[in-house]
């Protein structure tokens, strides 16, 4: 079951510290939700390792730990310390930080690949992450994104535009377990027009059915790159 309603009152960053513990037995519960599903396609979207790879707003760590066990060296960074902490016990020998994903503490041109896993639609500024992103990208290097489908979203979205921004608190129960969710519901445009503004091309863009309605997606990748010269 899932609820949608408005507020004011808090960045949608700050919900995830909130939530942080009932987030990492959501995420770490197997099966539980729907990135069980998708993790093999997303990692096959990916393209190969290289020397370093960044997953920003990496949360509790399962996505870092999958990179890593598919042969990318991982650097995770979040803006929740509950969710870092979480991560660095998880792993011990991961690299794991805090820092606000559009002030990340890397040099220019350090990673091959950078990932955003389902987490643009939780950050107040998408154009201001996205430019970080590229910042820290290699010549020819790729931000790989995951959000979930605006027309997902938009169906949701009853008496409100489409190609506006509206925030939104969502509550979801599920098995026993329960969590709420901040963030923005905004147009696929917000983050393509993100992309080509930092300077990456949109080399692939991906809608992968849903396992319950095949004809419809849940989730929307992009895959972009900084161009080599």
């Amino acid at each position: 079951m899932y609820h949608i309603f408005r507020f004011s009152d808090m960045r949608p960053e700050q919900g995830w510290t909130e939530q942080a513990n009932a987030w990492i037995t959501w995420a770490r519960t197997p099966g539980h939700d729907s990135y069980w599903h998708y993790r093999t396609g997303f990692l096959d979207f990916l393209p190969k390792p290289g020397k370093s790879t960044l997953d920003i707003g990496c949360g509790e760590g399962r996505v870092s730990r999958d990179l890593s066990a598919n042969g990318h060296r991982v650097s995770g960074v979040d803006v929740t310390t509950e969710l870092v902490e979480a991560a660095r016990a998880a792993d011990p020998t991961g690299d794991y930080r805090q820092a606000d994903a559009a002030a990340l503490p890397f040099d220019d041109n350090v990673f091959d690949l950078v990932v955003a896993y389902n987490m643009l639609m939780d950050v107040s500024d998408v154009p201001g992450t996205v430019r970080e992103a590229a910042r820290v990208l290699r010549p020819g290097g790729v931000l790989a994104v995951s959000v979930v489908h605006p027309m997902t979203d938009a169906a949701g979205a009853l008496g409100e535009d489409y190609l506006g921004q509206h925030e939104f608190h969502g509550a979801e129960e599920r098995d026993g377990l329960r969590m709420e969710f901040h963030g923005w519901r905004r147009p696929l445009s917000a983050y393509t027009d993100a992309c080509t503004q930092a300077g990456l091309v949109i080399e692939a863009l991906h809608e992968p059915p849903r396992p319950d309605k095949p004809l419809m997606p849940l989730f929307l990748w992009l895959r972009t790159r900084l161009p080599a010269s």
